[in-house]
């Protein structure tokens, strides 16, 4: 369990792929002192690129293949990889891995954490029985629970009942070096911008091109401003890859507003491209704590975005951005439209979103908040077995 005085910590995960939880994961990775924790991470399925922004050279990236739907066989290669690579902590994300929780306790790992990030997208509301059950079921053998938002607190307590005193609240950092308002004036956008930018407002969003996320709903507000004739004052920039991305496109075009948008696709150059933003914009339907909000805030941008999930413990309605009702691109243009008018206001919440971001959002509280929840579990040197029992664990 331990090596060299450093106790192992196996994160697993659906998938190791672009994402806000994946990108909260590898920043958590990358932060912790290596003198204190070695770090796996186990991926239910596999892995892509996206591994390379681990910067550390001692963390293993383990793949289990899971097959879609019922994978029966998972359990035993969790169950066979926790007894090899002999974890301390095992610490599960979101619904998709929270079964592993079972395996490790099979396998004897002395202490397990399960973080809830965000809703499921089969379940946006968290009103799924099923779901409630399955978490219920898992409490018992988990020693914390972490929460990214008040709401998603709320939800474990009141309507899981998972005890209050196993729930932690740990909102996602945001790395404010990386992340950072431009010098003066915004930057330029890269090279095969298929419009001019120059004297427009750019409205910039980053998001993944799916149903949970809703960029039909800005691409359908986008085109009501070109309808009511800010097309030459404004201009539209998506930045992500999905199943929606060419339903987006189509929506544009069939309003002949595609020549006023850039459908980028995913890009790795985010930072430089925030700072080509003039207003974030985020029309989800469901979020937990998004990073995409926390790194336009750190960008010293104002943020538009649906009032959902943890949205608005992030933004501060008429502070740092605006909150709109979801699935609504009429209230969405007409904030818009504001913002678009008044550059003071642009300006003034940008600031104050970035003072925020400084004051609340850094990632070294993030790291010491987990931190705090493993050194914690690991002080204990108790383990709960599948019978409900303490155990005594031996190290």
């Amino acid at each position: 369990m331990t090596r060299d005085g450093r106790p192992l910590i196996a994160h697993v995960i659906h998938r190791l792929d672009v994402g806000g939880m994946e990108n909260g994961l590898v920043n958590l990775i990358n932060r912790i002192p290596g003198e204190r924790y070695r770090h796996a991470v186990v991926s239910l399925t596999d892995s892509t690129s996206f591994a390379d922004r681990i910067s550390r050279n001692d963390v293993p990236i383990i793949t289990l293949d899971k097959k879609p739907g019922h994978d029966l066989g998972l359990h035993l290669r969790l169950f066979r990889t926790f007894r090899r690579i002999r974890p301390a902590i095992v610490h599960t994300r979101n619904l998709a891995a929270v079964e592993a929780v079972v395996s490790a306790a099979a396998a004897f790992v002395p202490h397990r954490v399960h973080g809830e990030h965000g809703r499921d997208v089969q379940d946006p509301d968290g009103s799924r029985r099923r779901y409630r059950w399955l978490r219920r079921a898992v409490s018992p053998l988990v020693h914390r629970f972490v929460a990214l938002s008040g709401e998603l607190e709320e939800y474990l307590v009141e309507r899981v009942g998972v005890p209050a005193s196993k729930v932690v609240r740990i909102v996602n950092g945001v790395d404010l070096e990386r992340f950072r308002p431009a010098a003066s004036r915004r930057e330029p956008l890269p090279e095969g911008v298929p419009f001019d930018s120059s004297g427009r407002v750019v409205i910039g969003s980053v998001t993944r091109m799916q149903e949970v996320k809703d960029p039909l709903t800005l691409a359908r507000a986008f085109v009501r401003l070109v309808e009511r004739g800010f097309a030459s004052k404004a201009c539209l920039v998506l930045v992500g890859d999905g199943p929606l991305l060419e339903e987006v496109h189509k929506v544009l075009q069939e309003a002949d507003a595609s020549r006023h948008a850039w459908l980028m696709g995913s890009r790795e150059d985010v930072p430089s491209l925030l700072r080509a933003f003039d207003v974030f914009a985020l029309s989800s339907r469901v979020e937990g704590i998004s990073n995409t909000i926390l790194e336009a805030m750190a960008s010293g941008l104002p943020v538009v975005a649906t009032r959902v999930g943890g949205n608005g413990e992030l933004v501060e309605d008429g502070v740092t951005g605006a909150l709109v009702p979801s699935r609504d691109p009429g209230a969405l243009a007409d904030v818009l439209a504001r913002c678009i008018d008044e550059k003071g206001l642009r300006g003034e919440q940008g600031r104050a979103g970035r003072a925020r971001a400084e004051k609340e959002f850094g990632l070294d509280a993030m790291v010491a908040r987990y931190l705090g929840v493993y050194d914690g579990l690991l002080a204990t040197g108790r383990e709960i077995d599948l019978r409900g029992n303490q155990l005594r664990c031996a190290e």
